[in-house]
């Protein structure tokens, strides 16, 4: 595929339509006489003009505006489907989202569950979509911004004769004073702040030609933008996750790959007093507990891991600082922060239960179970003994009568036990729940009755840490740029050429036509020159 020299002598790209140079018409556009079609200059774009490899074909595909539109379009629907329901992260603590979904929202949420929504802008196929609109942004930007930004910059001020008369607006003066008109003209384009270039006695006049560049602009922050949600998805970018943490308790704080701990030393809830329910009597009345709350703080320990993690050991620590975290104001350490996000009160941690012989309601022995982590086996001394068959920590009976657990959080225990005794060794099966004590297999001898519960509070933190955000602002921001640099700019541009006794005047813009013809007639009326005709205008009133 040779280049294509033009009479003017510039040689152009194969594919090119207008001349970069002097804007003379090539191939089937130089056989027309309508109007020249200047979007791009004329220039010769890739996707246009290769299509043979499969280089070319993907590179075709991706530069398409169609294909971009369609990829917006199934990312907004796929994300609006993502706010139906909570995402997995949102869920209550200790439930499973196989349960959640369908217990909450039905046939509608389980579907939603089995299709991989709840963790929707983490899955592998929305990020693919993602990755696919960084890949269209930058190929369709670079198919048109490299050959515009050629055609721009490689153009003359003497225009081809058929480049000129077949612009949008367009006029023919006869005069005698040439000279005076140019040099009148050129004071007149400067005055309107336009950049003039000449050339044997012909004026080519420029402004705002970098309006042009709004869009890519635009695209150019879109692809930071992007950049900065997919880096979410790499270690160490992003964490946002919920620790709960019982009253005394030690976790590792999630993201740290165990290298920081925290206590939850005590967990306060403060309510406004008497004296104060009288200021917030409308909004104390306005909830169903009937009460507000002042304040919910965590006093916090921060600990770090002394030395390397070894499996099966309990990590060094040593304590970094103090400090009660509460709502807005946040425990901050190496790049994280621990917000105070809910809290859970008198939840049940462990239950304590009597064996009696039902016979005479001889009290054998007594044993209490953690229900965070409930031991197989109970050893009651002289043969008896208690086997832990089952558990379940949110029972409910399902559709088929069957016990069940909704999640993982202790809310409702119930137990299936077996009974070992000296009297039956082969052991007696018993259901034990609050306010339940069934006999499953028949009736037994023996019975193990609900005698007492431990309850402690919880604290709920947000941990969080993003090393995206400025990339997010920053890609914003140039977004906005573009947006402000393409909308509120026109690039225009005005052509005063002589041809010995006359004077042919010309004007192009990417947008914003009706402003740049009263330019041009304000022009033409000061220089005295007669007003250029505007075809567009001149059709339809002709219509």
């Amino acid at each position: 595929m040779k280049d294509i020299i033009c009479e003017c002598g510039h040689k152009n790209p194969y594919g090119t339509i207008l001349c970069e140079s002097c804007g003379k018409p090539f191939g089937e556009e130089e056989k027309s006489n309508e109007m020249l079609n200047m979007r791009y200059e004329g220039s010769a774009r890739r996707s246009q003009t290769y299509k043979r490899t499969i280089i070319d074909k993907i590179w075709n595909f991706f530069s398409s505006v169609k294909v971009g539109v369609w990829i917006i379009v199934i990312l907004v629907i796929a994300s609006a489907i993502g706010t139906l329901f909570p995402q997995e992260m949102y869920i209550p603590p200790g439930e499973t989202a196989a349960s959640y979904y369908k217990e909450q929202y039905g046939v509608i949420g389980d579907l939603y569950y089995k299709f991989g929504f709840h963790n929707l802008y983490s899955s592998w196929w929305y990020i693919i979509l993602l990755a696919a609109l960084a890949t269209s942004i930058i190929i369709a930007s670079l198919d048109r911004f490299i050959p515009l930004y050629r055609s721009l910059k490689n153009q003359r001020v003497i225009r081809h004769d058929s480049f000129l008369k077949r612009q949008r607006i367009f006029g023919v003066t006869k005069t005698t004073d040439v000279d005076g008109i140019l040099k009148k003209a050129k004071d007149e384009l400067k005055n309107k702040r336009y950049n003039v270039r000449e050339e044997n006695g012909n004026l080519f006049a420029e402004k705002n030609r970098f309006s042009r560049w709004g869009a890519y602009v635009n695209h150019t922050g879109l692809i930071i933008f992007l950049i900065g949600a997919m880096l979410r998805y790499f270690p160490g970018m992003f964490v946002d996750d919920l620790l709960q943490l019982r009253d005394g308790e030690t976790k590792a704080v999630p993201g740290t790959d165990g290298e920081y701990y925290v206590t939850n030393n005590e967990f306060i809830v403060e309510l406004y007093d008497d004296d104060e329910d009288e200021k917030f009597q409308g909004a104390i009345e306005g909830t169903e507990q009937g009460m507000v709350v002042k304040n919910y703080q965590t006093n916090a320990t921060l600990y770090k891991r002394v030395g390397d993690a070894v499996p099966g050991q309990e990590p060094k620590l040593t304590k970094v600082k103090e400090f009660p975290i509460r709502v807005n104001e946040p425990l901050k350490f190496d790049g994280f922060a621990l917000y105070q996000s809910s809290y859970k009160l008198n939840e049940f941690v462990a239950m304590s239960f009597d064996l009696e012989r039902k016979s005479d309601s001889e009290k054998l022995g007594n044993f209490t179970v953690d229900l965070l982590n409930p031991q197989e086996q109970y050893d009651l001394g002289e043969g008896y003994s208690i086997e832990v068959m089952d558990y379940f920590p949110d029972f409910k009976f399902n559709e088929n009568g069957e016990p069940t657990t909704q999640s993982k959080a202790p809310n409702n225990p119930a137990f299936i036990f077996r009974i070992i005794t000296p009297e039956t060794p082969e052991g007696e099966v018993s259901f034990v729940a609050i306010r339940q004590n069934l006999e499953p297999l028949g009736e037994t001898q023996h019975k193990v009755s609900f005698s007492g519960i431990e309850t402690t509070n919880s604290t709920i933190l947000t941990v969080r840490k993003d090393y995206t955000l400025w990339i997010l602002v920053v890609g914003g921001a140039i977004f906005m740029i573009g947006v402000v640099q393409g909308m509120y700019w026109h690039h225009r541009r005005i052509w005063i050429s002589r041809k010995d006794s006359e004077i042919w005047i010309a004007g192009h813009t990417n947008k914003g036509w009706f402003g740049l013809k009263n330019e041009v007639d304000q022009i033409a009326e000061h220089v005295g020159l007669d007003k250029p005709v505007d075809k567009v205008e001149k059709k339809n009133k002709e219509e």
